[in-house]
């Protein structure tokens, strides 16, 4: 089982861009599909978006389907989330995940009785206004 460290985060200005790095070690991270998630303060976790185990697809929730990028490097055992034109409500600690499937990691906040494989323990992005 891979363990996930994200980095990268920060206070930013709003409108600028911010990029987090989630890496992995301990396991085959290209058997893993990966996703980030975020949770601002006094909400839910929310799902951002997903890619594939091969870096080939990916999947975005529609409320930020505009200002992310999610990529990845298997040689660099890394996923990448690229943020542009920064808000102060994406203030948020953001989450990388890990799991064999991808549906698994869409739906992992929307369904209770589901959980992904490996959970980051997060990084913290706040913007100011």
């Amino acid at each position: 089982q891979v363990q996930l460290v994200e980095s990268g985060g920060g206070l930013v200005q709003a409108g600028g861009s911010l990029r987090l790095s989630c890496t992995a070690s301990g396991g085959a991270f290209s058997t893993y599909a990966m996703g980030w998630f975020r949770q601002a303060p006094g909400k839910e976790r929310e799902l951002i978006g997903a890619i594939t185990k091969s870096g080939g697809s990916t999947y975005y929730a529609d409320s930020v389907k505009d200002r992310f990028t999610i990529s990845r490097d298997n040689a660099k055992n890394t996923v990448y989330l690229q943020i542009y034109s920064l808000k102060p409500e994406d203030t948020a600690v953001y989450y990388c995940g890990a799991d064999p499937i991808l549906h698994t990691i869409v739906v992992v906040t929307t369904d209770k009785d589901k959980d992904i494989e490996v959970w980051g323990q997060g990084t913290r992005v706040t913007v100011s206004s």
